[in-house]
C-alpha cells in the first residue's frame, strides 16, 4: 500500500507539473520589440526593426499613431514609412493588406511579425522626428508602428547610436542595460520621447529626486552652466507653489532640450520629462528659451498628473478632444511667466506690462460671443499644429486656450486674494484631490473644489459667468488692489481690420466699422477720407485727423473693380496695463505676494 500512495504522489507531481508548464504557455505575454539605426542620417533616414512577439492566431494588424501625447490635432505619421518588409519569426516573408492609410494587416503569422521599414524624419519639435548628422530626435509616435493588440505588455528598444559622431541616448525610458530601454505599455512608450546626440547633460537632485538637463546645442559649457542656474530657479519656484515635485518615475525627470538652427521652436510635456526646441542659441535666447521650459515644467504637475479624464486613455487613432484645456494649457500658461517673475528672470514691472498683449487679444477678441473657455478647448484638433489649406475665419471666432485660460487664471488669482486666498493654495488642493492621486478630473470636479476652497458662493459665480459663460472679470477693480492701473483710451480711433501695402490682410472684425461696411481681407485702400494712400503710408496719421463715430469714404480695389463705401469709425478699445509707482501700503503687500518670491 505504501509503493502505491509513493507511485501516485509522483504521478501527480510529473502532471501537476506538466498542467502549470501548460498553463504558463497558455498565458505567456506578448512583446514590442524594436530596433533603430541611422546609418542614412545625411539624408533624414532611420531603419527600424519592429518585431511583435506573442500574437493570437488570425489576422493581425500593426500601425502607425495618428496623434501625439500633448497634441490633440490628426497627424498621419504614416505617411513618412517606405521600405516595409514583414516576415514571420522564422523568416518566411508575409503578405500584408492596407485596410486604411496608417495600418497593415497580415495573416498566416505564427505568432511573431518581423516588420522591417524606413522612416524619413526631418522636422525637429515636439511632435514630429528629425534625423541627420546633428542628432536623431524621436517622437516615438512620430517614429515607430506598433500592434494595437501588444499595447498593455512590455516595449523593448535598442538605439544604436552614431558613434562616429559621439551620439549619446536621453531618454525617460527605463534604462534595462547598455542602449537598451524598456516601457510597461504603449502608453508611457509613446509618452517618452528620445534625443540623441552630441550633447551636454546638467543635473540636479531635489528632495532626493534628480532633474536633468540634456542640451543639444552649438554654444559653450558656460553658456549651459549659467542656463541651467535659471532652470533651477524655476523649478524651485513651481514647486514651492505645490509644496512638493510629483514622484518622477525611476527617480528622474529630464530637459530634452535643442537649440539649434536646425529644429522647430516648440514645447512639449510628456510625464517625466519635455521637449523644448528653438532655433535660438543661449547666446541671443536664453530670457526667451526659459519661458518655454518653465510652461512645460509646469505641466509635470498641471496635465500629466493633473490630467483631465478626457484625455484618458489617449487615443492613438484619432483626435483628442478636452473641453479643460483653459485650466491645463492655460492655467499653465498663466504660471508660466508668474514663476520666472517670482524667481528673478523677469522685472515685476516687466511681467506686468508684459500681460498687455494677451490681455487684450483676449477681451477684446470678438470670440467670446461665439464659444465658451470650455467650447475655445473643444477647438484644439483644428488649431493645434493641425494643416488645412482652405480659409478660415478664427480671427473672428477663436481664442487660443492657452491665453484665454492665462487671462482666466490671472482673473481668479487676484480674485482669490482680494478675500485673502490665492490660486496658489487652490491649485494646491487641486494637487493633492487629483493630481497626487491620479484620479482624473472633470469641469465639475474644479468647480467643486474650488467651492470647497473659496466657498459655495464665490466658486458658482466663477463657473458661471466665466467659464460656462464667457463673461469678463472686473480686472479695473481687481488690478488696483496690487497697485496696477488698467485704461481705455476710446478717444482714439480705430479701423478694425490689419493692413499692409494697401491690402487687408485678414478678415475684418466681427462689429467693427471695417466689418459693417464690408470690407474684407485682400481688398486694396486707395483713398481714405479724400486722402490717398499707397505702400509707404502711415495708417496711424490718417487716422489722427478724424474722431471715432465719425464717417468717412473709403475707396477701394476688389477683383480689379473700384469701389466706394461709407466707414463710420470705431473707438479704440484697446487696454493700457501699467504699474502704478506710488502704491498704498496695502496693495504693495498684496503686490509682494503676489509677484514676491514663495
Amino acid at each position: 500500500m505504501r509503493s502505491l500512495i509513493l507511485l501516485l504522489s509522483f504521478l501527480c507531481l510529473v502532471n501537476c507539473k506538466e498542467d502549470k508548464t501548460s498553463e504558463t504557455e497558455l498565458t505567456t505575454t506578448g512583446s514590442s520589440n524594436y530596433t533603430i539605426s541611422f546609418e542614412n542620417a545625411a539624408h533624414h533616414e532611420a531603419e527600424i526593426t519592429a518585431t511583435f512577439k506573442g500574437l493570437k492566431t488570425g489576422e493581425a494588424e500593426f500601425r502607425m499613431s495618428r496623434s501625439s501625447p500633448g497634441r490633440y490635432a490628426i497627424h498621419e505619421f504614416a505617411k513618412n514609412v517606405y521600405n516595409v518588409k514583414v516576415t514571420d519569426g522564422k523568416g518566411n516573408v508575409l503578405e500584408t493588406t492596407r485596410p486604411d492609410p496608417y495600418s497593415w494587416g497580415v495573416n498566416n503569422h505564427d505568432g511573431t511579425i518581423i516588420v522591417n521599414y524606413t522612416l524619413y524624419a526631418n522636422h525637429g519639435d515636439g511632435t514630429y522626428a528629425q534625423v541627420d548628422e546633428t542628432h536623431a530626435h524621436l517622437n516615438m509616435p512620430a517614429t515607430f508602428m506598433y500592434a494595437p493588440s501588444l499595447e498593455n505588455d512590455t516595449f523593448n528598444i535598442e538605439f544604436k547610436p552614431r558613434k562616429d559622431l559621439n551620439w549619446k541616448i536621453a531618454t525617460q525610458l527605463k534604462l534595462v542595460e547598455g542602449n537598451t530601454y524598456s516601457a510597461d505599455n504603449l502608453q508611457y512608450f509613446m509618452d517618452s520621447p528620445t534625443e540623441i546626440s552630441d550633447h551636454m547633460l546638467r543635473s540636479f537632485e531635489v528632495d532626493g529626486q534628480k532633474i536633468n538637463f540634456a542640451l543639444h546645442h552649438n554654444g559653450t559649457a558656460a553658456e549651459f552652466d549659467d542656463y541651467f542656474e535659471k532652470v533651477k530657479k524655476t523649478i524651485l519656484q513651481q514647486k514651492a507653489v505645490f509644496g512638493e515635485l510629483p514622484t518622477f518615475d525611476y527617480g528622474e525627470y529630464t530637459f530634452l532640450g535643442c537649440y539649434i538652427p536646425n529644429a522647430t521652436g516648440d514645447g512639449m510635456e510628456h510625464r517625466n520629462s519635455t521637449i523644448v526646441t528653438s532655433t535660438r542659441s543661449l547666446a541671443d535666447g536664453a530670457d526667451r528659451n526659459i519661458g518655454t521650459v518653465s510652461h512645460e515644467f509646469f505641466h509635470c504637475w498641471n496635465v500629466e498628473r493633473i490630467r483631465p479624464q478626457s484625455l484618458e486613455p489617449f487615443n492613438f487613432e484619432a483626435a483628442n478632444m478636452s473641453g479643460e484645456l483653459w485650466f491645463a494649457e492655460g492655467f499653465t500658461s498663466y504660471y508660466d511667466d508668474l514663476t520666472l517673475t517670482r524667481a528673478g528672470l523677469i522685472t515685476r514691472e516687466d511681467y506686468i506690462k508684459g500681460l498687455t498683449g494677451t490681455f487684450n487679444y483676449v477681451w477684446n477678441s470678438p470670440g467670446r460671443q461665439f464659444f465658451n473657455p470650455i467650447e475655445m478647448s473643444y477647438q484644439a484638433p483644428f488649431v493645434d499644429a493641425a494643416r488645412s489649406v482652405d480659409d478660415i475665419n478664427r480671427g473672428n471666432t477663436f481664442i487660443s486656450y492657452y491665453s484665454y485660460g492665462s487671462m482666466l487664471g490671472l482673473a481668479l488669482d487676484l480674485s482669490l486674494r482680494a478675500e485673502n486666498l490665492n490660486l496658489d493654495d487652490y491649485m494646491t488642493l487641486v494637487w493633492k484631490t487629483y493630481g497626487k492621486t491620479e484620479t482624473y478630473y472633470t469641469i465639475a470636479d474644479l468647480q467643486q473644489t474650488l467651492k470647497a476652497y473659496a466657498g459655495a458662493e464665490f466658486g458658482d459665480a466663477f463657473f458661471n459667468n466665466y467659464i460656462y459663460k464667457s463673461g469678463m472679470p472686473d480686472f479695473e477693480t481687481l488690478f488696483e488692489t496690487v497697485g496696477v492701473q488698467l485704461k481705455q483710451n476710446i478717444e482714439q480711433p480705430a479701423f478694425g481690420l490689419r493692413l499692409k501695402n494697401q491690402v487687408i490682410t485678414s478678415n475684418t472684425m466681427v462689429g467693427s466699422g471695417a466689418y459693417t461696411a464690408g470690407l474684407e481681407k485682400g481688398d486694396k485702400l486707395l483713398k481714405i477720407d479724400g486722402v490717398e494712400i499707397n505702400e509707404t503710408s502711415d495708417l496711424n496719421k490718417i487716422l489722427g485727423t478724424v474722431k471715432p463715430n465719425q464717417t468717412v469714404n473709403v475707396v477701394y480695389e476688389r477683383f480689379g473693380k473700384q469701389r466706394t463705401v461709407k466707414l463710420t469709425l470705431d473707438a479704440d478699445t484697446s487696454y493700457a496695463i501699467s504699474s502704478l509707482n506710488d502704491l498704498s501700503e496695502v496693495a504693495k503687500a498684496n503686490r509682494d505676494a503676489w509677484l514676491g518670491a514663495k
